[in-house]
């Protein structure tokens, strides 16, 4: 392996920012945190929930975000599509 980690590791960290790989590490283990994940997301980050998870719908489009943590992105990916198909069905979601 390369001094400083492996090249895979080296494109990744060049392609995501430090609070976007904090907010994937964050996602992977928040429950752990004590209280709610409002009041954490708030602490860690110093974000509103609104802003956090904007930012987070964002990475999960990230193909560099995929490759810093493949299980996190495709859980996270099938939850907000879980979502999305429950809001279209019960309607609330307007169809072109």
């Amino acid at each position: 392996s390369a001094p400083g980690g492996s090249r895979r590791d080296r494109l990744v960290a060049m392609g995501l920012g430090e609070r976007e790989r904090s907010i994937l590490d964050f996602e992977r283990s928040w429950w752990q945190t004590p209280g709610p994940k409002e009041r954490a997301i708030r602490a860690h980050f110093g974000l509103s929930t609104t802003r956090y998870y904007q930012i987070l719908n964002d990475l999960l489009d990230d193909p560099h975000a995929v490759a810093y943590d493949p299980l996190v992105v495709r859980r996270l990916r099938r939850l907000r599509d879980r979502r999305r198909r429950a809001r279209c069905e019960d309607g609330t979601v307007s169809q072109p």
